[in-house]
């Protein structure tokens, strides 16, 4: 895909400049997570060139709807990125390859294809990972500030509501995340 590295340029630039403060999860960190994420799948599956575009720039642009704030971030994110690609001459075909990426990382998670699946499960590959106490840690203090949770017995049920509610979709994350997501759900049930 034409203008990757502009887009990635572009996008980070702006995603580190102007994303508010108070988004302590949805910050740069948690593009750069997921775009890592993505690049291990592609290396584990020898993805071909173009898919690797696709995915790299699904990633980068999957939370750029927050720049404009929380509400549809997703919808606004894909029609932000739609005229980013546009402006570096990317095919129509692939524009909206990279917009159903982006929505497919809309809660609850429906992918319809395998690169939805990848970018679906790199989004909350941290659920079923060793840092989840610290990213958790980072959500819970992003949606006191949206004033979306006041308590943290508001936070704990909401969690263990998400956990028991969410499914991973490839091959790897089913083997290598769900076990230890449930290890992190248990605890939460348990405490």
């Amino acid at each position: 895909m034409k203008g990757y590295r502009s887009l990635r340029k572009q996008v980070l630039s702006n995603l580190a400049a102007n994303l508010p403060k108070t988004l302590t999860y949805h910050a740069l960190d948690h593009t750069l997570d997921v775009l890592n994420v993505c690049n291990q799948y592609i290396k584990r599956e020898k993805l071909p060139e173009e898919e690797r575009y696709l995915l790299r720039a699904g990633a980068i642009v999957h939370d750029m709807g927050f720049l404009k704030g929380s509400a549809n971030h997703e919808e606004v994110g894909a029609n932000m990125a739609e005229i980013i690609l546009k402006d570096l001459r990317v095919d129509q075909k692939d524009i909206e390859k990279v917009k159903g990426l982006v929505m497919a990382t809309k809660i609850p998670q429906n992918p319809k294809n395998h690169l939805q699946r990848i970018i679906c499960d790199a989004d909350l590959d941290y659920l079923g990972r060793q840092d989840y106490p610290e990213i958790s840690q980072k959500l819970f203090e992003e949606l006191k500030n949206m004033n979306v949770i006041s308590s943290a017995q508001q936070w704990k049920d909401l969690q263990i509501n998400f956990l028991k509610a969410h499914q991973y979709h490839t091959p790897f994350a089913i083997k290598n995340r769900e076990p230890q997501k449930q290890v992190w759900l248990n605890k939460l049930l348990a405490s």
